[in-house]
């Protein structure tokens, strides 16, 4: 139905704006106003805090990353020198150390007792090594020797003491003793000596190890 007011205007009642539509109207702008006010708070204080702490953490990571670099540095060179130890104490395994040979040869020369259970000097002392020098191959080491004593016994126990010596570690048994009996001078002590020849073979390396 339609109202016309024909009142003149200072005498029409005033509309106003109904109670609902006024609380309604509040209530939207206050959420309104509440979820602008959490979006800035998300979208500028979270923000902030995540990029300060990001900052931080930054500045430790670009002191620690020298740290880093230099420690895997380290790694790759104890790597490298690490594999060279093992290459030259592989190699080192492999080879004859001839210094080490001669003065383990020697000591089982002296240790005869003058004679008590042999007297023997060596003439020439030759060795052989077939293969690959460097990884220690197969060879030989051959010598001369004169027992002082006309008792051929000596050089049997002169070459038990080197098949028991460390001196053989490295060799195969010697062969049975054999020599031969020459008289030097009846005014020398001893008069008759033995010569007699010593022969070892080299193990492989296979063996040695």
């Amino acid at each position: 139905m339609i109202h016309i007011n024909l009142l003149p205007e200072e005498y029409r009642r005033k509309q106003r704006t109904p109670v609902k539509l006024m609380l309604a109207v509040s209530g939207a702008v206050a959420v309104n106003a509440s979820l602008a006010a959490w979006w800035g708070w998300a979208a500028f204080g979270i923000a902030a805090e995540v990029q300060s702490e990001f900052s931080v953490l930054q500045t430790e990571m670009d002191g620690l990353a020298p740290q880093v670099a230099y420690h895997r540095a380290l790694e790759g060179e104890s790597k490298v020198y690490k594999h060279r130890e093992d290459t030259l104490a592989e190699i080192t395994k492999k080879r004859i150390s001839w210094t080490e040979k001669v003065d383990e040869l020697i000591d089982v020369v002296n240790r005869g007792g003058d004679g008590q259970r042999h007297l023997i000097w060596l003439d020439d002392l030759n060795v052989t090594q077939d293969g690959d020098k460097r990884s220690g191959g197969s060879g030989s080491l051959k010598a001369g020797g004169h027992s002082g004593s006309d008792k051929f016994a000596q050089v049997a126990n002169f070459l038990e003491d080197v098949e028991n010596s460390p001196f053989i570690k490295d060799f195969n048994p010697p062969a049975p003793p054999e020599g031969s009996e020459s008289i030097v001078d009846e005014e020398l002590m001893p008069a008759v000596v033995w010569a007699f020849p010593l022969e070892l073979d080299l193990k492989t390396p296979e063996e040695r190890k």
